[in-house]
């Protein structure tokens, strides 16, 4: 099954038992099936789509493209701030679904973050954006990585098992009687090396300090070398792109030191708090995800720490 049948409702890590890591993306083009005439009717058929129990992601692909950019549509919501990207809320989609508008100044651009194993779905409005994507830093792993592994590991046993039993089974009678004492020993040479890995080979692949690695904690070793660029995307205005933590980690920016930009994001599952990595160690921070205005109106926000962050998602 491909990654369009897997499910936008669930998390990405809940969609492996039905999808391979090699299909977690969508880049070939898609036909656009439906027209859509404007934002409040994509908001109208994004409620729709979601009040289904699987929510294909192919699907909301189609309606992200089948809407055309119109300014009118969407201006209320376009809310800027001198200083840094915004994100104003359109709708929360009963739980389901969150979409948004982020509004780039000249120049404005966010930290490299993660998706707290979420569907991301983008469509440029007005402007440019430049997608810059990066490999995940060598000491975190995100959840979905980790579930392929062990599900790798639950295969590579199984398959040892089935292989085991067939042996057994092809074994003469005689041979056995006189062989009591014969192990049959097997290898798994297509799991991946951490089904097989000792205690000490995982401390050792914690970090270049040998420290073990726990799901959630990091190593405090860090080094310039843990951010490793994987690509570059310019997107123009009704581009749709999408990402989920399978594919890597982004930063979003806008090239342009005279325009500004807008952008429609739709995060399903929605979550309230993602990673930001530092650029140039790879090191994770915590940050919450906060609301410049909500349903067109601007909200009083008490600053936090997250806030100086450069750029929140």
């Amino acid at each position: 099954m491909e990654i369009e049948s897997a499910n936008c409702k669930s998390k990405v890590s809940d969609c492996i038992d039905i999808v391979d890591l090699d299909q977690l993306s969508i880049e070939r083009p898609l036909k656009i099936d439906v027209e859509i005439t404007g934002l409040e009717m994509l908001v109208q058929e994004l409620h729709r789509v979601f009040s289904y129990s699987h929510v294909n992601i192919q699907d909301v692909q189609k309606l992200m493209l089948g809407y055309k950019s119109d300014p009118k549509d969407w201006k209320k919501y376009a809310k800027y701030d001198r200083f840094r990207y915004t994100r104003n809320l359109v709708d929360e989609g009963n739980g389901a679904f969150n979409i948004m508008i982020l509004c780039w100044g000249p120049g404005h651009a966010s930290a490299i973050h993660d998706h707290a194993d979420s569907h991301c779905f983008m469509k440029l409005l007005s402007g440019s954006l430049e997608e810059v994507r990066y490999d995940w830093p060598d000491n975190v792993e995100p959840e979905v990585m980790k579930k392929l592994k062990k599900k790798s590991c639950r295969r590579c046993c199984s398959e040892s098992e089935n292989l085991r039993n067939m042996e057994n089974l092809s074994l003469d009678a005689s041979d056995t009687c006189n062989n009591g004492n014969t192990s049959i020993e097997h290898t798994c040479q297509d799991a991946p090396d951490s089904c097989h890995a000792s205690e000490s080979d995982r401390c050792q692949n914690g970090g270049e300090n040998g420290n073990c690695q726990d799901d959630d904690e990091y190593s405090e070793h860090y080094d310039i070398r843990s951010m490793k660029e994987i690509g570059r995307t310019r997107l123009e205005v009704n581009d749709v792109c999408y990402i989920n933590d399978a594919l890597g980690l982004h930063r979003m920016e806008n090239p342009s030191y005279v325009d500004g930009a807008v952008s429609l994001h739709l995060y399903c599952p929605p979550f309230n708090s993602c990673r930001v990595f530092d650029a140039r160690t790879g090191k994770p921070t915590e940050v919450k995800v906060t609301f410049w205005s909500m349903y067109g109106k601007k909200i009083k926000r008490v600053m936090e720490a997250s806030d100086f962050v450069d750029g929140q998602q």
